[in-house]
């Protein structure tokens, strides 16, 4: 089974950097096209990447760049920025669910401001996107909608330390519940999340210094998002996928070059909201949600 988004068309939220532009460029190097819709036109002083440089990296990757300024809270934002898509490439195929807002805090270190932030990105602007990408999605022969957020598992620990961001992040998830069973048959709509942290900018600012397990890069989360934004939309709907359960579960095993250089794939930072590899290798009936999943 040939594998390829050749010709398609991808709108991202949020992918002017990290695990965001590694889908885009994962796409680019078939040949996507890909409109990159995020609030970066201009450098920012401490974060990497604008719309402007990943549009540059698409282009070099070999994939037909969109740039497209755009606050996902705003809904006439989110209209025009599909509108420009649509014009420029004729339709969507593929609709990414990537922008987040984080911050990592209890209830009493939680300015309201910030929590209304996190939400208004992380639920309601995964809401909009979907929303206003569907009637093109509709259109498309095998439509997909991927949102970076975690399998609903709903533990205290996993809320206790930053109840607000979790609320936040779940509200996407649960966007993904919604539509996949609204929409199944005829929209593929799954979540994917990664097993252990992954090196990107937010990472930089929110790992303990003093936590100097490996991560992985950002290229694990592309290469898993392809294989479901490749698979039959029909059949492949409602999952909510980990990065390394995917791959193994198409035969990729040796995970190891997802390590950054100079470090292991061993003993890696877990991320939020999944058990750790640690964990895993002490169960002995992991249980559904640890089975690898199989992307079409």
């Amino acid at each position: 089974m040939t594998r390829s988004l050749k010709d398609k068309t991808l709108f991202i939220s949020g992918g002017s950097r990290g695990i965001g532009l590694a889908i885009a460029l994962r796409a680019a190097r078939d040949g996507a096209n890909i409109a990159i819709a995020a609030k970066t036109a201009d450098p920012h002083p401490t974060l990497p990447g604008t719309i402007h440089t990943a549009a540059d990296a698409i282009r070099a990757a070999g994939g037909q760049p969109l740039p497209l300024l755009c606050d996902i809270r705003e809904e006439t934002q989110v209209e025009q920025a599909v509108a420009q898509t649509v014009d420029r490439f004729g339709g969507i195929d593929i609709c990414i669910n990537n922008a987040s807002a984080i911050r990592l805090t209890g209830i009493l270190d939680t300015p309201m401001k910030r929590f209304d932030l996190m939400h208004g990105v992380n639920g309601r602007g995964t809401f909009l996107v979907t929303q206003k990408c569907l009637p093109h999605l509709l259109r498309a022969p095998n439509p997909h909608v991927l949102s970076i957020s975690p399998p609903l598992h709903m533990e205290e620990r996993w809320f206790g330390p930053h109840v607000a961001y979790s609320m936040a992040k779940y509200a996407m998830s649960l966007v993904v519940l919604g539509v996949a069973g609204e929409y199944r048959g005829r929209v593929g709509v799954n979540a994917l999340w990664p097993r252990t942290a992954i090196d990107t900018a937010a990472m930089t600012e929110f790992k303990p210094a003093q936590d100097s397990r490996p991560l992985r890069s950002p290229e694990i989360m592309a290469d898993a998002a392809h294989l479901i934004l490749t698979a039959p939309a029909t059949e492949t709907t409602g999952n909510f996928f980990i990065d390394d359960e995917v791959l193994r579960a198409h035969g990729r095993t040796d995970l190891s070059g997802y390590a950054l250089p100079g470090t292991d794939d061993i003993d890696l930072l877990p991320d939020f909201f999944v058990p750790s590899l640690r964990e895993l290798r002490g169960l002995s009936d992991p249980g559904n949600h640890d089975r690898p999943q199989k992307a079409g």
